[in-house]
């Protein structure tokens, strides 16, 4: 017989030949933000859910190609530009990770470009995470369909659980 530990657990459906293992208690959390509204609340369950099972909390800030410049429409940005860019999004996060600082065990913050989706996850994979905690942003309409949902997509899409945060109500209403 198998010896199994605190945190996983054997799952049986469909009888007895199909078993699988899987992780029930996270030890690795990745906490995508993007630097806006609703992040916090999202930072403040990733923390709590770190705190609570021992886990290690990633953070990670990706920026988008549009955000990059778009060469067709005559905006592009230099990498002087792309680099302070970056560095300004660094220093937020570190200001973030530092309100919670000793709350529980905080990675380095990640910065990565490119598509949101696709980086969430490679990074989740990448690191072995075992849950993603995501806020969302309550878009509505055409900033919906234009903008689509990352959160969403990471939810069909994920190598792992994925919780979401909704924003709330006075939020909601500011951003809208």
């Amino acid at each position: 017989m198998e010896r199994r530990t605190d945190d996983e657990e054997t799952i049986r459906t469909l009888g007895l030949e199909y078993e699988a293992t899987i992780r029930v208690v996270p030890k690795n959390i990745l906490l995508p933000v993007d630097l806006g509204e609703g992040c916090d609340a999202a930072l403040e369950y990733a923390v709590e859910i770190a705190r609570a099972f021992g886990a290690r909390l990633h953070l990670l800030h990706v920026v988008g190609m549009p955000a990059m410049g778009v060469p067709e429409m005559g905006v592009a940005y230099s990498s002087t530009m792309i680099d302070g860019m970056m560095t300004d999004d660094l220093h937020a996060l570190e200001r973030m990770i530092e309100r919670h600082r000793g709350a529980c065990p905080i990675d380095a913050p990640l910065i990565k470009s490119g598509d949101a989706r696709d980086a969430i996850n490679e990074t989740a994979k990448e690191l072995g995470i075992d849950l993603i905690v995501m806020a969302t942003h309550q878009r509505h309409g055409i900033s919906r369909v234009l903008l689509g949902s990352v959160t969403e997509s990471v939810v069909r899409t994920a190598p792992c659980p994925v919780l979401t945060v909704k924003q709330q109500p006075e939020h909601v209403e500011k951003a809208a």
